[in-house]
């Protein structure tokens, strides 16, 4: 099956909070490069093969922390990352149901095939994405094309809108 292209305007909407999340990766990734540094080299024990394993040791802690950038159009979501860019049709889903594992993930599947997957707190974090996907999630309800994940797409509306009304409350002071 060959690589399927999508020709797009830019994005809508986008994660606002990503080059946070980036920055902490590549934190996380330096400070344990610097710890493993200075204990081979209190130890006695650096050399330069050693050196390059505790560097290749946090490249991989870089690329399991690095965050994926989404964005979101009319009709489709993007989600780039590391080393792969995910899209998904928005408007032609056909499932959307939370993964299992340790974190908490949400999948989107398209009538065409493509699938994305993506942190919750993405859509939570930032409102204009969550009302892009959930309008044309709604699009796909009508069209008849999604056949689960009605519950899923539920429960995030339910968390972004509690997450809205206590952001609202925090900058008016009455929480």
């Amino acid at each position: 099956m060959g690589r399927r292209t999508l020709r797009t305007a830019p994005p809508a909407a986008y994660d606002r909070t990503w080059a946070g999340e980036a920055r902490s990766a590549v934190g996380c990734a330096a400070v344990l490069l610097g710890l493993l540094l200075l204990i081979d080299t209190g130890a006695g024990t650096l050399t330069p093969w050693r050196g390059a394993l505790w560097t290749g040791l946090a490249v991989l802690l870089l690329l399991v922390l690095w965050p994926a950038r989404v964005s979101a159009g009319q009709g489709l979501l993007v989600a780039r990352g590391p080393l792969r860019t995910r899209a998904v049709r928005t408007d032609r889903l056909v499932s959307v149901r939370w993964s299992d594992g340790v974190a908490q993930r949400l999948v989107l599947r398209d009538a065409e095939g493509g699938r994305a997957e993506l942190d919750p707190r993405v859509l939570v974090a930032n409102p204009p994405l969550w009302r892009l996907l959930d309008a044309d999630a709604r699009t796909s309800v009508t069209r008849g094309t999604l056949r689960c994940g009605e519950t899923a797409l539920r429960q995030i509306s339910a968390r972004v809108d509690r997450e809205t009304a206590r952001e609202v409350f925090r900058t008016s002071g009455l929480s």
